[in-house]
């Protein structure tokens, strides 16, 4: 079930929002809302990579290049 969310944010970002809105031709509320939902995505991807990190750690995968190596 959809809920409504008030927010306030500043004029000068409901702006910019409306012009990005404009030349994608996609409702503001639509935006915002695809706005959140990668917010969200990505502070779940943080969290779980601070879970596994002191594992890889321990494994000596320390960079994207150990990663690479590990699953070339």
């Amino acid at each position: 079930m959809d809920q409504t969310l008030t927010i306030r944010i500043p004029t000068e970002l409901r702006k910019e929002l409306e012009q990005i809105s404009k030349i994608e031709q996609k409702p503001l509320s639509d935006l915002v809302r695809d706005s959140l939902r990668r917010y969200v995505a990505i502070q779940r991807f943080r969290q779980l990579r601070n879970m596994v990190l002191p594992f890889a750690e321990a494994e000596g995968i320390l960079t994207d290049e150990d990663v690479f190596k590990l699953i070339s």
